[in-house]
């Protein structure tokens, strides 16, 4: 089995308080999502490995990340659950370069993660510039992780 950075437990704490901390403070000037890319990836792949501990306190982060957002209550988690039981399986047996995989997971969620907004609040230019933005950021973190 491939060892990745996401085995390593003190990955997992600052995955766990950096985006919480890079949300909390930012919510005062506009509005966030920054790193929830990451948050999520991290999520499914510590579900893959069976983490369930780890596991916990990453669905606490997106909880905190949901709230601070007008999020309702586990909507994000449900959406994570979801991409991981019925979408990651599928985009595994179709795609057959495993790299690109973790770049399509993102781009998944983030999808989801904008009808999800728009659902709850309501659309604007502002928003997919900023979504752009923050894939962006975790697409480059992610080439640096693996």
């Amino acid at each position: 089995m491939k060892k990745t950075i996401f085995d390593n437990l003190l990955t997992v704490i600052l995955v766990f308080i950096f985006p919480i901390l890079i949300n909390f403070l930012s919510s005062i000037y506009f509005n966030p999502v920054f790193l929830i890319g990451i948050l999520f990836l991290t999520f499914i792949n510590i579900l893959k490995k069976e983490f369930y501990y780890s596991a916990f306190f990453l669905a606490l982060a997106i909880f905190f990340i949901e709230l601070n957002n007008g999020f309702k209550p586990f909507s994000l988690i449900l959406l994570s659950f979801f991409i991981y039981a019925f979408i990651v399986p599928y985009i595994k047996r179709v795609v057959s370069y495993s790299q690109l995989n973790d770049y399509l997971y993102i781009l998944i969620f983030y999808f989801g993660f904008t009808l999800l907004y728009i659902a709850n609040n309501s659309y604007s230019h502002e928003l997919l510039f900023t979504i752009f933005i923050n894939i962006v950021i975790d697409f480059i973190i992610v080439g640096l992780m693996i």
